[in-house]
């Protein structure tokens, strides 16, 4: 039997609203070095986006090697495998190669290519059991850079970029077949599968010319494990075998509800067992409140109904995204949020203001007109209404004017 540990999206380097989270990647790679230990792995799969990136900082490339040191230190004979994804240096994926050679560690940050023909010795991995037999083999395919994507020629349906992708991996598979006959074979994907839930604002739509989404069958049916990185939800598309591991913790509010972690791989024949593990969350990341809005004369309430002490250590301290309901005007909400939450060992790390939906009661907005035939006091009268759903006071509308006179 051949067991796989598979993740991705790690994004070392990563900070949020400038707040750093070297601490929490720190803690995070340690459990998953246990974990890889605990359960005797004899691969770890790493799909791509190792970075944050394209210029990682020193500070994120040490993490990396020193994870690489613990790794091999817990597992000596196991296949550690690192593929570039579209937020990673794709030459500091591979830059290493000869000194990865000797450690049993793999590189691969673009489509390796000789006399035309897809490079199966840089692609093609051999993935040994406990007792030193291979049990399977690893297609390692990075983010399919444009560089990368075949030039297919004549009009066809469907998007060119699809195409493309499904025609590399058509001819990696092939590549990998021509070699190992029907063996299991391990495949892996920086890219988005169509199916696959993104988390809004924090996955970039990465193909070329926004054509994002490709079929979960540019996989085929034979393929034991399809090892995919980019979105950062643990999830199954289109099959169970072909699957996210997810990021190892939040890296965005929308990722705040998330069971974060890596999954474990069993192959034994025809037959693959996945299971996802959880990762104990290496700082906490809340949402206040967890639905809606709060009342501004509230927050301070709320921040202190968390209980946190004043000793609390600055990496442990939790990272806070804020939802104030508002129905008027917000003049010196920022500055005074920002008071608040320098009371608390918290970092603030968004906030966002709550607006009531329109009353079906409401006026309809008004309809379009020519700037030329409005006047800039009834523009700014309506803007001020629309925004902050009450009537500018006296003091607006004097600094307003006192503004237009400026002008």
């Amino acid at each position: 039997m051949l067991t796989l540990l598979h993740t991705a999206d790690w994004h070392l380097g990563a900070q949020l609203q400038g707040w750093p989270r070297e601490a929490e990647h720190r803690k995070a790679l340690r459990a998953l070095v246990a974990l890889a230990a605990e359960r005797r792995v004899d691969a770890v799969i790493v799909a791509g986006d190792i970075f944050d990136s394209l210029n990682p900082s020193a500070e994120a490339q040490k993490l990396l090697y020193d994870t690489l040191k613990e790794l091999r230190a817990a597992l000596p004979a196991a296949t550690i495998v690192l593929l570039a994804g579209n937020h990673d240096p794709a030459g500091r994926i591979e830059a290493p190669r000869a000194l990865f050679d000797l450690v049993n560690v793999a590189g691969v940050g673009t489509i390796a290519r000789k006399d035309g023909e897809i490079d199966a010795g840089v692609h093609l991995l051999p993935l040994r059991g406990a007792g030193g037999a291979i049990e399977a083999h690893l297609l390692a395919a990075p983010y399919p850079r444009a560089a990368d994507l075949p030039i297919l020629d004549g009009a066809s349906e469907g998007s060119p970029v699809v195409r493309s992708v499904r025609a590399l991996y058509a001819e990696l598979i092939a590549a990998a077949r021509a070699r190992i006959g029907a063996a299991p074979l391990v495949v892996t994907g920086h890219l988005h599968v169509a199916g696959g839930l993104e988390s809004e604002g924090a996955e970039r739509r990465i193909l070329v010319g926004g054509e994002h989404a490709v079929p979960s069958d540019v996989f085929p049916e034979d393929i034991a494990y399809v090892a995919l990185g980019h979105l950062h939800r643990p999830q199954s598309v289109g099959r169970e075998c072909v699957r996210y591991s997810g990021s190892l913790f939040p890296l965005s509010k929308t990722e705040i509800d998330y069971n974060h972690g890596v999954t474990i791989v069993a192959i034994e024949g025809a037959a693959t067992t996945i299971e996802h593990v959880p990762l104990p969350r290496p700082t906490p990341c809340l949402r206040i409140p967890p639905r809606g809005g709060l009342a501004r004369e509230n927050v301070e309430a709320a921040l202190a109904a968390l209980g946190l002490g004043p000793a609390t250590p600055a990496d442990d301290k939790p990272f806070v995204h804020l939802t104030v309901a508002a129905d008027g005007p917000i003049v010196g909400l920022d500055a005074e949020i920002d008071a608040i939450a320098e009371k608390f060992p918290i970092r603030l790390a968004s906030l966002t203001v709550e607006r009531p939906p329109r009353r079906e009661t409401e006026a309809p907005a008004p309809a379009a007109l020519r700037l030329s035939e409005r006047q800039p006091v009834e523009l700014f009268r309506e803007a001020f209404a629309l925004t902050h759903k009450s009537e500018p006071t006296s003091e607006h509308m004097t600094l307003f004017h006192a503004a237009a006179a400026e002008e």
